[in-house]
């Protein structure tokens, strides 16, 4: 989970982003799954991953449309420095937010086919 993290956001400048990072995500809890069982891993992740689906495109369509504020063209991206306690002088990009859902979809809609899968009767 923590490396899909850091390709999420290593993905605006190095190889990576919110398709990548998500992918590793559902990885993940499907490793979870095949460990556990189903209601098991539902009990430690209670996440309704259709809600999160939708949620992550309305997040990448917003971000899009939020251009048309500034009146540039459509996923037109800005950013800027900033100086954080830690970090120092780190930028920040809209892109940023654009990949976040990406990445909240690939993981809603790739945690909702496999499950659905895995309901199936026999």
């Amino acid at each position: 989970m923590t490396f899909s993290i850091y390709i999420l956001f290593a993905g605006h400048h190095n190889p990576g982003g919110g398709f990548i990072g998500g992918l590793i995500t559902a990885s993940a809890l499907v490793l979870l799954y095949i460990a556990f069982d189903l209601q098991s891993v539902r009990d430690i992740i209670p996440v309704d991953f259709k809600q999160l689906a939708a949620a992550g495109v309305i997040v990448a369509v917003l971000t899009g449309t939020a251009s048309f504020i500034f009146d540039v063209p459509f996923l037109t991206q800005t950013f800027t420095y900033v100086e954080l306690p830690i970090l120092g002088k780190t930028e920040l990009a809209t892109a940023v937010i654009f990949d976040l859902g990406v990445y909240m979809t690939v993981v809603g809609t790739t945690m909702t086919i496999i499950t659905s899968i895995s309901e199936d009767e026999k």
